[in-house]
């Protein structure tokens, strides 16, 4: 029979491998752990760079919106309605021009529909029905018109590119013609002040877009 203490020293030689195993499991997870860290410092490294370069697109964009307005009647107005498109225009002229269409039918649509409200308000006077009336009718043509040059602005067979942008000016040109006509209805002195202030108003807005939009349309013309 074997003895305890020889039994003892039989078992001895496996301690070191426990231990070997140990470290080579611990050495194994610093590994990992080290690895994991270095993932997760490059994935941060790309966030941040690419968070940088969406910065840097916004502001490119946003300053393109910015010089563009610039030139135009009425910079503020154009910089408050067209800043959130920035990213979808970013520094197209064709972009830029075509959005100022779409804004400003959208915008003459809904002037139109305002209008109609105010037609079915009580108490007007027959001159004020009138001018009402005609200015509903000058907004028709003016819709129509900008739909034309929208959808005009978005084709590209069939006529050269000088062609198609001179009947884009020519419409938005119209449409301008048009609002102008609208405002002139509510000029004399027996419309009431608060329905020509109120219809002026919306007007005014509306004439201001479409003349933002033309002055894009002739600028991505001369410079397509």
């Amino acid at each position: 029979m074997r003895s305890f203490s020889s039994m003892e020293s039989s078992k001895t030689p496996k301690l070191p491998l426990c231990r070997e195993t140990e470290e080579m499991g611990s050495c194994c997870f610093s590994i990992s752990m080290v690895a994991l860290l270095i993932l997760i410092h490059f994935a941060t490294l790309l966030n941040s760079s690419l968070a940088v370069r969406e910065l840097l697109g916004t502001q490119t964009n946003t300053e393109f919106i910015r010089t563009s307005c610039g030139t135009t009647t009425d910079p503020g107005l154009c910089m408050t309605t067209f800043s959130g498109y920035a990213s979808k225009i970013q520094a197209s002229p064709k972009l830029l021009a075509s959005t100022a269409l779409s804004v400003t039918l959208s915008t003459t649509r809904s002037t139109s529909t305002v209008i109609v409200k105010l037609s079915k308000s009580q108490g007007l006077k027959p001159k004020e029905i009138a001018s009402i009336r005609d200015c509903l009718e000058e907004l028709k043509d003016s819709v129509d018109e900008l739909n034309r040059a929208f959808a005009e602005m978005g084709s590209g067979g069939g006529k050269s590119f000088e062609l198609r942008m001179s009947d884009i000016e020519t419409w938005v040109s119209a449409a301008l013609t048009d609002e102008d006509t609208c405002m002139d209805s509510f000029s004399g002195k027996d419309i009431n002040g608060n329905l020509k202030t109120t219809v002026r108003r919306q007007i005014v807005k509306v004439a201001h877009l479409t003349s933002i939009a033309l002055a894009f349309v002739n600028r991505y013309a001369a410079h397509p």
